[in-house]
């Protein structure tokens, strides 16, 4: 059985979030499925716009409040919201609260920052 802590994990800065990889093939020798845990500041937006050509994402807000964007669609998230970001669609998550959001994010089949495709020319819509 392998148990570890999110603290166990070393934390990346991204734009927009720091970032820990709780599962995947350096923490737990996950294979099947990633999963990471991200920080938002207030403010603070997911960028830039990505989508995931060989995964699906589900995220799961913990803390905080805000907004995705899915296909130029934008709808409220809070504590306790399940977003789905299907294969191939892209997507931004921004923090619109005024404390930090916490989001866990899992991937299938598994997935890493290198394998986002980015669209640096999509911002979020106002």
């Amino acid at each position: 059985m392998t148990i570890i802590h999110e603290t166990d994990v070393p934390e990346v800065e991204q734009p927009g979030r720091q970032m820990r990889w709780l599962a995947d093939e350096k923490s737990l020798n996950a294979d099947k499925m990633s999963v990471c845990v991200i920080r938002v500041a207030p403010g603070e937006t997911v960028r830039p716009a990505h989508s995931h050509p060989k995964s699906e994402e589900l995220i799961y807000i913990i803390t905080g409040t805000g907004k995705v964007m899915i296909e130029g669609e934008v709808g409220e998230v809070r504590p306790g919201s399940a977003i789905l970001f299907e294969q191939g669609k892209i997507h931004m998550l921004r923090n619109t609260g005024d404390e930090e959001m916490k989001v866990i994010c899992f991937f299938a089949p598994a997935t890493s920052v290198d394998n986002y495709k980015t669209f640096e020319d999509i911002t979020f819509p106002e």
